[in-house]
């Protein structure tokens, strides 16, 4: 889940950073306060805000993955170039400081869905693509050394009624005909013997993935783009980006090329309300589990975990040895609003605690430290896209629908190599130029949104009772949702 924090309030309410939270009484979650993450390594004392107009080469609106790597590619392969990196808050207060910490390879979407708009070719040159640049932030992470817990165990994902095995071995199948993708396919035994998730009938294994500690990824990068000589203004909010010109709270920033990376926070700007839904996602952590809970699970390689259930989960082992564990609450707001804080709904955190004992049983005492919402951009062909226009010099990278910790950084590349005007393999990408037509006006998003989780969940409901094929309610919801 990707977003660069922009801005969400009136023009007047610079916000301070969050202090650290108390530490929690009494069995009480702490909620909100960014992330958990953000909280583990302390929320940053702000760098300083624009003071007046600039004038500068480039211009990024939005301190997230994309902004700051789309900044550290420029800077590295033109040193002279001037870039202002403009930011609401600080640097990974959206989705980069907030997500699961999946370094995978997903193409947002599926390779099927690429295929059909661009053919097959091209949707396996993405599918390598994404793989090389888990391979790509690994590496640069190392050579800069930001220290992002970083561990590669692959990405494991698991059914545990029938109708989700039956999506999984349909997904193998499907998965074994595209280059790239290097499933394995495990069988229930095999599978809880990766991670004992109760009642596992089978596991999708493949190896193009790692966990991370995203707040450390975004921290750390943060720090050696402003090494390189990038200016990164924060508390500066950004009303609207037009051919040459930033407008923000403090004045305008002139720029001869502008790049929009505000992932879920693109509807606050003028213009792009409509442009792609900021859905929300939240998270849970528990406290550090034993060994005995430990040798329960297994979970030994540290594989990222996610399910086949309609309205899915995301989780991984953390390097301190917590489970934190993710899906889906109050999936949009009215309005397209996003929050200020990261505080998630008292049934999110009860839904995902639920799940959380249902999937470990041995960690049913563990006591639930923290939890936290995010928004992530969904465009309305949940597709995934790079563009710029070398006549107005405006580009802008986005809607990863929640797979954007790997793709960031393809973006980022991207949009440098289109910037410089330099014909690369990644120029001829397929997300190079998508389009997507806007979401509908309101009431008909929000009406549709919540309808269509609500069919996801009643499908989920179904299945777990005992229905062995997937329901109808989601096959409809994805028919109407675009996906």
């Amino acid at each position: 889940m990707v977003l660069s924090g922009e801005w969400t309030g009136d023009n007047e309410e610079i916000h301070e950073p969050h202090p650290v939270l108390p530490a929690r009484s009494g069995g009480v979650t702490a909620n909100g306060g960014v992330s958990f993450w953000w909280q583990q390594v302390g929320v940053p004392r702000p760098r300083p805000a624009l003071g007046s107009s600039l004038d500068v080469d480039v211009a990024i609106v939005g301190a997230g993955y994309t902004g700051l790597w789309s900044a550290y590619y420029l800077k590295k392969a033109q040193p002279d170039l001037r870039i202002a990196v403009l930011e609401a808050r600080f640097a990974g207060f959206g989705a980069s400081g907030r997500n699961g910490g999946w370094l995978t390879n997903s193409i947002t979407g599926g390779a099927a869905h690429l295929a059909r708009a661009h053919g097959r070719a091209a949707a396996t040159a993405q599918q390598r693509a994404l793989n090389a640049t888990v391979d790509e932030v690994i590496a640069v992470a190392a050579s800069e050394g930001i220290d992002a817990d970083i561990h590669k165990g692959g990405e494991l994902n698991v059914a545990y009624t029938p109708a989700q095995h039956a999506r999984l071995l349909a997904d193998a199948q499907a998965a074994k005909k595209w280059p790239g993708t290097d499933v394995e396919l495990l069988s229930g035994t095999d599978s809880a013997e990766r991670i004992n998730v109760a009642g596992t009938l089978g596991g999708l294994w493949h190896p193009h993935c790692a966990r991370i500690h995203p707040v450390k990824l975004v921290r750390g990068l943060a720090d050696v783009v402003e090494r390189l000589g990038v200016t990164i203004y924060e508390n500066t909010p950004v009303l609207g980006i037009s051919r040459g010109r930033v407008d923000t709270v403090f004045g305008p920033v002139r720029a001869q090329r502008i790049l929009r990376a505000t992932e879920g926070f693109t509807a606050n700007l003028r213009g792009e309300h409509r442009t792609w839904l900021p859905m929300n996602s939240s998270m849970i952590v528990t406290e550090p589990l034993p060994q005995d809970v430990w040798d329960s699970i297994g979970w030994q390689g540290r594989e990222t975990l996610g399910d086949y259930a309609h309205v899915y989960m995301y989780a991984q082992r953390t390097a301190d040895d917590r489970i934190a564990f993710g899906g889906r609450g109050v999936p949009y707001r009215y309005g397209s609003a996003v929050d200020s804080d990261g505080s998630t709904q008292t049934q999110a955190i009860a839904g995902l605690a639920a799940l959380l004992r249902r999937f470990f049983p041995a960690a049913c005492s563990a006591k639930i430290d923290h939890a936290w919402s995010g928004v992530l951009g969904v465009p309305r062909d949940w597709s995934a896209m790079v563009d710029y226009d070398r006549t107005t010099g405006l580009g802008y990278a986005g809607g990863y629908v929640g797979t954007g910790v790997t793709a960031t950084n393809l973006a980022g590349r991207t949009l440098c190599d289109l910037v410089l005007a330099r014909d690369t393999e990644l120029t001829h990408l397929p997300w190079v130029g998508h389009r997507s037509r806007k979401w509908e006006i309101e009431p008909l998003r929000f009406i549709a949104v919540h309808g269509l989780y609500a069919a996801y969940r009643a499908a989920d409901r179904a299945e777990q009772r005992g229905r062995t094929t997937s329901s109808p309610l989601a096959r409809v919801a994805d028919a109407v949702s675009g996906r």
